[in-house]
């Protein structure tokens, strides 16, 4: 794996790549923007080069963004659905302008309208979305969530759906996070459970459409489908699946992002913690 974190853009985009270098990372995701606002200046050709200029400075070897954390791309409120899609538009465009290959999202959340209508419904934003970007290489990754509320993107089967309804299929990827499938209910921490989880995930999704690992302990107890992230080896997952992550060769050339609790210290103790693991 090629491990790192998520890291501040505080101060602007352009500050992420020295801020990795804080916490001694190879990869790196950042938000694009605040994650709490649907609307943001556009940047500057100042973000743009210092971002490209730092990057390359810090030595990275990969880098995704996050998308807000407002958008919902099955909303069932009309103007909820056209602000979220606005506003992932606006995501793919700052990632393109910056040279980053990858968005990772949160499906979406159906309300109360069933899973099978808002599994189709963020396929049909994503084909919007993929005709307004047309010619972008920029590629969206959904993510594995804990399945809270009526979060999609719990099960395999929900994410290979929306990939499987997608026009431009080739655009879509997806990001698998520790700590939300172990609270969906993905045995990770047996090794017999580690090995029939991803097979499941082999012969649903194919690991060649993964590219990108959110590595999180969980404050929750084993399919909780709560969401509540956690220091490595401090939470109810424990130290042992994360060895198996990082020695696994599935994973060799995939981004592993801590989304760990706490400041650059923190960062710095958990991806030294990871580190430790490999054999």
């Amino acid at each position: 794996m090629i491990l790192g974190a998520h890291v501040s853009v505080a101060g602007g985009v352009q500050n992420a790549p020295l801020n990795a270098q804080k916490i001694g990372c190879d990869a790196i995701q950042m938000f694009a923007k605040n994650q709490t606002q649907w609307k943001a200046k556009p940047y500057t050709e100042e973000n743009i080069s210092g971002f490209k200029a730092n990057f390359k400075e810090a030595d990275l070897q990969s880098v995704v963004i996050h998308d807000s954390y407002l958008i919902n791309l099955c909303a069932t409120d009309e103007n909820k659905l056209r602000m979220s899609i606005e506003a992932y538009v606006d995501e793919l465009e700052r990632a393109e302008s910056l040279g980053i290959p990858y968005v990772v999202t949160h499906p979406g959340s159906h309300l109360g309208k069933g899973e099978e209508w808002g599994i189709a419904k963020i396929a049909e934003s994503l084909d919007e979305i993929h005709e307004r970007c047309a010619g972008f290489k920029v590629v969206t990754l959904l993510e594995t969530t804990a399945g809270q509320g009526t979060n999609l993107g719990y099960r395999f089967e929900h994410l290979a759906g929306m990939r499987g309804k997608v026009k431009e299929q080739q655009r879509v990827g997806f990001c698998i996070d520790t700590c939300h499938m172990y609270s969906a209910g993905y045995d990770l921490k047996t090794k017999d459970g580690y090995e029939d989880t991803w097979k499941k995930f082999g012969d649903l999704i194919g690991f060649e459409h993964l590219k990108a690992a959110h590595l999180n302990d969980s404050k929750k107890e084993f399919g909780s489908r709560v969401d509540r992230h956690e220091e490595l080896g401090e939470g109810t997952l424990g130290l042992e699946p994360f060895r198996w992550l990082v020695n696994d060769d599935r994973f060799a050339d995939l981004p592993g992002l801590l989304e760990t609790p706490g400041e650059i210290e923190d960062f710095k103790r958990n991806l030294q913690r990871l580190r430790s693991l490999i054999e």
